[in-house]
């Protein structure tokens, strides 16, 4: 049984004040406890959300990391800060990681150990842009981007690791891809994930779904049984509606 998984990315949104706020009032209609929920708001927020969000069930990661412990890597936060700091989570290489700030498949995969080496939970997103979809390239980017990002580890280290399919041409257009679509998708990357680690680490995997992710479209994209929750962008960023998704999610 894969425990559903649903994640809020504030992404460069929310102050200290704002975010303490927004968990206040998210955990007014306390969540549901069959289901994990993580919050994952901008660097300067972890404090304020990990003390508001104390004793509650909420789980919180960061947006990023880098994948050396400590040096002179001015502007950059190390997985030891993560958990030291209280944070549970983190997400690595997300589309906009990889298209603004120059992210690379091998740099992916050096965060991903990283964050297995001191106990993270790492939430690794994959997904093709509309070129690529529309040039029949989505199921090699993401056989790709799957299988270079789980280079050197092995069946026995890949539990806690979640994958998130992303289709950047979803990402922040008001576009989503179907349920079907998303789907397919899903299943590219567990078979991708079965060939790699073997099938029960493959079945075992959660894999998330995250593009325009909204109250209205949550229940039908996560009622398929290839996706086990989701990532939220814009959607999270207010209580009320991320509060709906997770109600929504089955």
């Amino acid at each position: 049984m894969r425990i559903p998984l649903l994640a809020a990315n504030w992404k460069m949104y929310k102050t200290p004040a704002e975010a303490r706020s927004f968990v206040s009032t998210f955990l007014q209609s306390p969540p549901p406890p069959n289901k994990e929920i993580a919050i994952f708001p901008p660097a300067i927020d972890l404090p304020a959300v990990l003390d508001a969000a104390k004793g509650s069930v909420l789980h919180v990661g960061a947006q990023n990391m880098y994948f050396v412990d400590e040096g002179a890597f001015t502007g950059e936060i190390s997985a030891p800060m993560l958990v030291a700091a209280g944070a549970t989570h983190v997400l690595i290489g997300h589309s906009e990681r990889r298209q603004y700030f120059g992210e690379t498949d091998e740099l992916v995969n050096k965060k991903l150990l990283a964050a297995l080496r001191h106990k993270l939970v790492p939430i690794v997103c994959v997904g093709e842009h509309l070129d690529q979809r529309d040039n029949g390239e989505t199921d090699a980017v993401l056989r790709r981007q799957t299988s270079r990002a789980l280079e050197n580890i092995d069946a026995a280290e890949v539990a806690p690791i979640v994958i998130a399919y992303e289709p950047v041409w979803a990402i922040g257009t008001g576009k989503t891809a179907t349920p079907e679509i998303a789907a397919e998708a899903h299943a590219v990357i567990r078979h991708e994930v079965a060939q790699l680690l073997g099938r029960p680490a493959s079945e075992a995997m959660r894999i998330l779904y995250g593009g325009s992710v909204k109250p209205d479209n949550a229940a039908q994209l996560c009622a398929q049984p290839e996706i086990d929750g989701a990532l939220v962008g814009g959607a999270s960023l207010d209580p009320v509606s991320f509060g709906k998704i997770v109600a929504a999610a089955p």
